[in-house]
């Protein structure tokens, strides 16, 4: 496997820059600390450093592979600024700051899907890639350093976001590490949740369908009641076509025919439902959505929904 970008670090150093709405903070990676990519973080105006602050992250996903890096980290600096995409949108209306992640998307290691963080990218060792999951939470620790160095309280959880890409990856880090997810909205997500079982129907479900073999996957035994406690907004469009499961970035071909198997081939509604069906028997602390007449994308209907849902949890 070829080792994917490393990154010239300049310890600990980061940039600021005031923005729409907000200061742009830009971290230089850091390997030293846990983590081997850049990210921002934006403070909306009018935070305050009165109150207890919660974290919020959105994982970026680019939409496109690609080997120069500048790329992603553009297309990452908009999701942060830029109040079209969710995480934004939601850190200036809650006055909640905002993480998010620079990782790549490379066009020559394609398979590797980190943006949903698959089960390529959570088998990556010895290089860059190695564990994204818990370079996001070092991540999520330096930028709590540096909001606790500006004078603002934070959150030991962190609120968590994500659409398409950015929304499985953002299921899957809650099944991973719930008990560091005060509460995580997705959406746009192909019909399909990483289930909190061992096996359905008599077939063992593996990462990222499952949560069987996590514990040799990643080292970590799964936490059943803190995912089903913690609280999820999880939507998808009635007219969504956008389905990422009958190409080989995403998913393997084995992973495919389970898929197609065990939860339905058409992913709306059928794939949906049936996920749906599921946690609602393990007791998954979830709001479901379907929104009529609206396909691959967040309205400003969703949007509010989402702002609604998370404002809640913060009070």
């Amino acid at each position: 496997m070829r080792i994917l970008i490393f990154l010239t670090v300049a310890v600990l150093s980061f940039s600021c820059s005031k923005v729409n709405n907000g200061h742009l903070n830009f971290f230089d990676a850091n390997p030293e600390a846990g983590y081997y990519y850049p990210f921002f973080l934006f403070i909306p105006e009018g935070t305050s450093a009165e109150k207890q602050l919660t974290l919020i992250v959105e994982p970026n996903n680019s939409g496109f592979v690609d080997d120069d890096f500048s790329k992603h980290k553009e297309k990452a600096e908009r999701i942060a600024k830029l109040d079209f995409y969710m995480g934004n949108y939601l850190s200036v209306r809650m006055k909640q700051p905002l993480l998010v992640p620079v990782f790549p998307r490379s066009r020559s290691d394609w398979q590797i899907y980190t943006h949903a963080l698959d089960r390529d990218a959570l088998l990556q060792k010895g290089n860059s890639l190695e564990r994204m999951d818990l370079q996001l939470i070092r991540m999520v620790d330096r930028a709590k350093l540096a909001l606790k160095e500006m004078g603002y309280e934070l959150d030991e959880q962190i609120f968590m976001t994500g659409f398409s890409a950015s929304g499985t990856f953002a299921n899957r880090f809650t099944a991973l590490h719930p008990d560091k997810v005060k509460a995580m909205a997705a959406g746009g997500i192909n019909g399909l949740l990483i289930l909190p079982c061992d096996s359905l129907a008599d077939v063992a479900l593996h990462y990222p369908l499952g949560i069987s073999d996590i514990d040799s996957l990643a080292g970590i035994g799964f936490q059943e009641s803190a995912f089903a406690a913690t609280p999820q907004f999880l939507f998808m469009g009635a007219m969504d076509d956008n389905d990422a499961i009958p190409y080989e970035d995403g998913y393997s071909i084995q992973e495919r025919e389970q898929v197609f198997q065990l939860l339905g081939k058409q992913m709306m509604p059928d794939r949906w439902e049936n996920c749906i069906e599921i946690y609602q028997q393990q007791g998954v602390n979830a709001v479901y959505k379907t929104y009529q007449g609206i396909g691959h994308e967040q309205t400003p209907e969703i949007k509010d929904e989402v702002l609604a849902f998370f404002k809640e949890k913060l009070e």
